[in-house]
Protein backbone atom coordinates (compact mmCIF):
# COMPACT_ATOMS: atom_id res chain seq x y z
CA UNK A 1 0.00 0.00 0.00
CA UNK A 2 1.40 3.38 -0.99
CA UNK A 3 1.08 5.89 1.81
CA UNK A 4 1.35 9.61 1.17
CA UNK A 5 1.16 12.97 2.89
CA UNK A 6 1.00 16.36 1.29
CA UNK A 7 3.24 19.37 1.71
CA UNK A 8 1.34 22.49 0.69
CA UNK A 9 -0.86 20.23 -1.42
CA UNK A 10 1.95 18.31 -3.16
CA UNK A 11 1.69 14.53 -2.54
CA UNK A 12 4.79 12.89 -1.09
CA UNK A 13 5.36 9.16 -0.49
CA UNK A 14 6.02 7.87 3.02
CA UNK A 15 8.42 5.01 3.69
CA UNK A 16 7.59 2.46 6.34
CA UNK A 17 4.50 0.96 7.96
CA UNK A 18 1.26 2.58 9.02
CA UNK A 19 1.44 1.93 12.77
CA UNK A 20 -1.76 1.19 14.64
CA UNK A 21 -2.70 1.38 18.31
CA UNK A 22 -2.14 -1.91 20.10
CA UNK A 23 0.99 -2.79 18.10
CA UNK A 24 4.40 -3.26 19.68
CA UNK A 25 6.43 -0.10 19.14
CA UNK A 26 9.36 -0.62 16.77
CA UNK A 27 12.87 -0.04 18.07
CA UNK A 28 15.04 2.77 16.72
CA UNK A 29 18.48 4.30 17.10
CA UNK A 30 18.77 8.09 17.13
CA UNK A 31 21.13 10.70 18.50
CA UNK A 32 20.45 13.04 21.41
CA UNK A 33 21.62 16.66 21.19
CA UNK A 34 24.84 15.67 23.01
CA UNK A 35 25.58 12.99 20.40
CA UNK A 36 24.77 9.96 22.56
CA UNK A 37 22.80 7.16 20.97
CA UNK A 38 19.21 6.63 22.18
CA UNK A 39 16.94 3.65 21.55
CA UNK A 40 13.40 2.78 22.57
CA UNK A 41 14.77 0.49 25.29
CA UNK A 42 16.49 3.44 26.97
CA UNK A 43 13.11 4.77 28.11
CA UNK A 44 11.39 1.43 28.77
CA UNK A 45 9.25 1.56 31.88
CA UNK A 46 8.14 5.10 31.06
CA UNK A 47 5.26 6.41 29.03
CA UNK A 48 6.61 8.20 25.95
CA UNK A 49 5.06 10.86 23.75
CA UNK A 50 6.88 11.28 20.45
CA UNK A 51 6.28 14.54 18.64
CA UNK A 52 7.57 14.18 15.08
CA UNK A 53 8.39 17.39 13.21
CA UNK A 54 9.70 18.29 9.76
CA UNK A 55 12.41 20.61 11.14
CA UNK A 56 12.61 22.43 14.47
CA UNK A 57 13.46 25.69 12.70
CA UNK A 58 10.15 25.97 10.85
CA UNK A 59 7.17 27.90 12.29
CA UNK A 60 4.67 25.06 12.81
CA UNK A 61 7.35 22.67 14.08
CA UNK A 62 8.58 25.34 16.48
CA UNK A 63 5.04 25.88 17.81
CA UNK A 64 4.48 22.12 18.11
CA UNK A 65 7.70 21.72 20.07
CA UNK A 66 6.90 24.70 22.30
CA UNK A 67 3.43 23.24 23.00
CA UNK A 68 4.82 19.87 24.08
CA UNK A 69 7.60 21.57 26.08
CA UNK A 70 4.87 23.32 28.07
CA UNK A 71 2.88 20.10 28.48
CA UNK A 72 5.95 18.09 29.49
CA UNK A 73 6.16 19.99 32.79
CA UNK A 74 2.67 18.69 33.65
CA UNK A 75 3.65 15.03 33.16
CA UNK A 76 6.71 14.37 35.36
CA UNK A 77 6.65 10.59 34.78
CA UNK A 78 6.39 10.84 31.00
CA UNK A 79 9.28 11.17 28.55
CA UNK A 80 8.44 13.58 25.73
CA UNK A 81 10.62 13.55 22.63
CA UNK A 82 10.72 16.01 19.73
CA UNK A 83 12.06 14.01 16.79
CA UNK A 84 13.36 15.42 13.53
CA UNK A 85 16.05 14.94 10.90
CA UNK A 86 17.86 18.05 12.17
CA UNK A 87 21.49 17.45 13.14
CA UNK A 88 22.07 16.97 16.89
CA UNK A 89 24.05 20.22 17.20
CA UNK A 90 21.22 22.13 15.50
CA UNK A 91 18.75 20.59 17.95
CA UNK A 92 21.00 21.61 20.83
CA UNK A 93 21.19 25.17 19.50
CA UNK A 94 17.40 25.26 19.10
CA UNK A 95 16.83 24.02 22.68
CA UNK A 96 19.27 26.54 24.09
CA UNK A 97 17.74 29.44 22.14
CA UNK A 98 14.17 28.46 23.16
CA UNK A 99 15.00 27.44 26.74
CA UNK A 100 13.74 23.88 26.15
CA UNK A 101 14.22 21.99 29.42
CA UNK A 102 11.34 19.53 29.80
CA UNK A 103 11.39 17.54 26.58
CA UNK A 104 14.25 15.80 24.79
CA UNK A 105 15.19 16.20 21.15
CA UNK A 106 16.31 13.24 19.08
CA UNK A 107 17.94 13.35 15.65
CA UNK A 108 17.14 10.66 13.08
CA UNK A 109 19.61 12.21 10.64
CA UNK A 110 22.19 9.41 10.78
CA UNK A 111 20.21 6.56 9.23
CA UNK A 112 16.49 7.44 9.38
CA UNK A 113 15.79 4.29 11.42
CA UNK A 114 12.93 5.97 13.28
CA UNK A 115 11.37 7.41 10.13
CA UNK A 116 11.38 4.03 8.38
CA UNK A 117 10.20 2.08 11.46
CA UNK A 118 7.35 4.50 12.30
CA UNK A 119 6.25 5.28 8.74
CA UNK A 120 7.05 9.01 8.76
CA UNK A 121 10.06 9.21 6.41
CA UNK A 122 9.60 11.30 3.27
CA UNK A 123 12.54 9.76 1.39
CA UNK A 124 12.59 12.25 -1.49
CA UNK A 125 13.12 15.13 0.98
CA UNK A 126 14.96 13.10 3.65
CA UNK A 127 12.64 14.68 6.20
CA UNK A 128 9.91 13.42 8.50
CA UNK A 129 6.22 13.95 8.12
CA UNK A 130 4.35 15.41 11.10
CA UNK A 131 3.00 12.81 13.56
CA UNK A 132 2.35 12.04 17.23
CA UNK A 133 2.84 8.65 18.91
CA UNK A 134 2.23 7.69 22.53
CA UNK A 135 3.88 4.49 23.73
CA UNK A 136 3.13 2.91 27.10
CA UNK A 137 5.53 1.44 29.65
CA UNK A 138 5.40 -1.98 27.96
CA UNK A 139 6.32 -0.54 24.53
CA UNK A 140 2.79 -0.78 23.13
CA UNK A 141 1.59 1.99 20.82
CA UNK A 142 -1.44 3.59 22.51
CA UNK A 143 -1.99 6.66 20.32
CA UNK A 144 -1.18 7.46 16.69
CA UNK A 145 -1.77 10.59 14.66
CA UNK A 146 -0.30 10.90 11.18
CA UNK A 147 -1.00 14.49 10.12
CA UNK A 148 -2.05 14.29 6.44
CA UNK A 149 -0.71 17.76 5.50
CA UNK A 150 2.80 18.52 6.76
CA UNK A 151 2.01 22.26 6.91
CA UNK A 152 -0.82 21.68 9.43
CA UNK A 153 -0.75 21.27 13.20
CA UNK A 154 -1.54 17.96 14.88
CA UNK A 155 -4.58 17.70 17.13
CA UNK A 156 -2.88 18.83 20.35
CA UNK A 157 -6.01 18.52 22.49
CA UNK A 158 -6.69 14.94 21.40
CA UNK A 159 -3.05 13.92 22.00
CA UNK A 160 -2.95 15.54 25.45
CA UNK A 161 -6.26 13.92 26.43
CA UNK A 162 -4.93 10.54 25.30
CA UNK A 163 -1.73 11.13 27.30
CA UNK A 164 -3.76 12.04 30.40
CA UNK A 165 -5.76 8.83 30.07
CA UNK A 166 -2.71 6.62 29.52
CA UNK A 167 -0.84 8.28 32.41
CA UNK A 168 -3.85 7.90 34.73
CA UNK A 169 -4.14 4.18 33.87
CA UNK A 170 -0.46 3.82 34.74
CA UNK A 171 -0.97 5.66 38.05
CA UNK A 172 0.76 8.84 36.85
CA UNK A 173 -1.89 11.53 36.68
CA UNK A 174 -0.94 14.91 35.28
CA UNK A 175 -0.04 17.60 37.79
CA UNK A 176 -1.90 20.87 37.88
CA UNK A 177 0.38 23.85 37.39
CA UNK A 178 -1.06 26.98 38.90
CA UNK A 179 -0.09 30.19 37.19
Amino acid sequence: MNRTVTLKGKPLALAGPDLKTGQKAPDFRMLAADGTEVSLADSRGNIRLMSIVHSLDTPICDLQTQKFEEEAAKFPGVVIYAISMDLPFAQGRYCSARNIKNLKTLSDHRDASFGRAYGVLIEELRLHSRAIFIIDREDIVRYVEYVPEVAQHPNYDKAIEALKGIAALAGQPAVSLKK
